[in-house]
């Protein structure tokens, strides 16, 4: 009986229970049913030990960095070298929207703040010039997912702290990755571009224009550098990286650049609180949840059912890309990569598929699943960003994630794409 707890979960997501709460009342409710009170305790016991963990105080750090990235003016300049850099393309735009994006990947790792603070920005600038607001809306929509996945990301944090992997391994395997989706997206913005005539941001800037804006961002562009290399070089541990990014952010707002007020610092403070709480109530939520998909025997029984199809696996690889495109439909990124990565990666762990890679392959498929209708949560953020509804949005990226699905596949069958960076550094075999 206990089995049903799934469906049950899937039910109450549909009818509209948050996730939080749907995590904690399908297992419990059988639990009960079942007369395993006991494990009720241990259910709910596990909430609170799911969120005690070093490695995961790196996320309310980054989420820290983020905001006082953003606070600070940082977005402003990241977008202004973009500008510079590529304004004077065709669509071009659309292309500094992209290539935003992935530099403020290596500041915050969040899809939902890089849709909420490059939207809010470019989205007007884009309809400005002519383009529609559902265009601007869906490609800033697209390009946000390439927040968690070049480093630093939240999800990898979450993937290496449920399955005992290597945040640092896991950092390396999304560079490739993440600059793929980005450049994908840029060819199809060419495209498109040439199809229907798209307008050019700006003339061409000169190589002094360009000069001065990359010394604008040149502090901010330096963060992945210190977290990364800090990292790499032994100097400190992902969680460590994580506080010396929220003081190198602070340092540079206050001090350098100064465009941060020590009176705006306890709101950026409640922001990044209100966003750390809800995240890290939902690993908490999510690893009791995965305490009875031990107690119910899923992953066994599943495992069973997977290698019954059939045992190649590269055919179970895209039967896996499958079923995490349509999870990532309905489910976060976080609770999903805690409820299947104990699941899914013994399982292709035995099929001879490298934890790493199989790492990368999850965390972008469910990156991706962020941006795809219906419960996709860019989607709604580039909706109240833009004013524009949903339903109209998801029509609108489609091409782009197309764009990212392809990319998915080419590294879930070429692996030496996320796989070469964390070999040649030692992290990986």
């Amino acid at each position: 009986m206990l089995i049903w707890f799934l469906p049950l979960f899937l039910a109450l997501l549909l009818i509209g229970l948050p996730v939080f709460f749907a995590l904690l009342f399908a297992p419990g409710a059988l639990l009960w049913l079942n007369g395993q009170e006991r494990d009720i305790t241990l259910l709910y016991r596990n909430l609170y030990n799911g969120m005690d963990s070093f490695p995961l105080m790196a996320i309310p750090f980054f989420m820290l960095a983020g905001e006082l990235m953003n606070r600070g003016g940082i977005t402003l300049r990241l977008v202004e070298f973009s500008q510079a850099l590529m304004g004077h393309l065709r669509g071009g735009l659309a292309h500094v929207n992209v290539l935003s994006s992935i530099l403020f990947a290596g500041l915050s790792g969040s899809a939902v703040a890089d849709t909420s603070a490059l939207g809010s920005m470019l989205i007007p600038a884009m309809e400005k010039q002519g383009y529609s607001r559902k265009f601007a809306a869906a490609i800033t929509a697209a390009s946000s997912v390439i927040g968690p996945i070049i480093p630093p990301s939240g999800i990898m944090i979450i993937y290496a702290y449920v399955m005992g992997e290597s945040v640092a391994a896991l950092f390396l395997a999304g560079i490739v990755p993440g600059v793929m989706v980005g450049i994908g997206l840029m060819v199809m913005i060419k495209v498109m571009a040439d199809r229907y005539d798209f307008p050019v941001a700006s003339q061409k800037a000169t190589w002094g224009e360009r000069g001065q804006a990359s010394l604008k961002a040149f502090f901010p562009l330096l963060t992945p550098v210190i977290i990364l290399g800090g990292i790499l070089a032994g100097v400190f541990t992902p969680t460590e990286a994580a506080a010396v990014a929220v003081a190198y952010a602070l340092f540079i707002g206050l001090f350098v650049i100064k465009t941060l007020k020590f009176s705006e610092l306890p709101d950026v403070l409640t922001r990044a609180g209100l966003t750390s709480a809800v995240v890290l109530l939902l690993v908490g939520a999510a690893m009791s949840f995965k305490t009875v998909v031990s107690l119910s025997h899923a992953p066994e029984q599943l495992a069973a059912f997977i290698l019954a199809l059939t045992e190649n696996p590269l055919l179970l690889l895209f039967l896996i890309n499958l079923l995490l495109f349509v999870v990532g439909m309905f489910l976060d990124a976080g609770p999903a990569i805690i409820i299947l990565g104990p699941i899914l990666g013994p399982v292709f762990a035995g099929l001879g598929v490298d934890s790493i890679h199989f790492a990368i392959i999850m965390c972008v498929n469910l990156t991706v699943g962020l941006a795809t209708p219906p419960m996709g949560l860019v989607l709604f953020v580039a909706s109240a960003v833009s004013g524009e509804r949903v339903t109209t949005i998801a029509r609108a990226i489609l091409p782009f994630l197309a764009v990212e699905v392809v990319v998915i596949f080419l590294i879930t069958f070429f692996p030496a794409i996320s796989m070469t960076i964390p070999r040649l550094t030692g992290f990986a075999n």
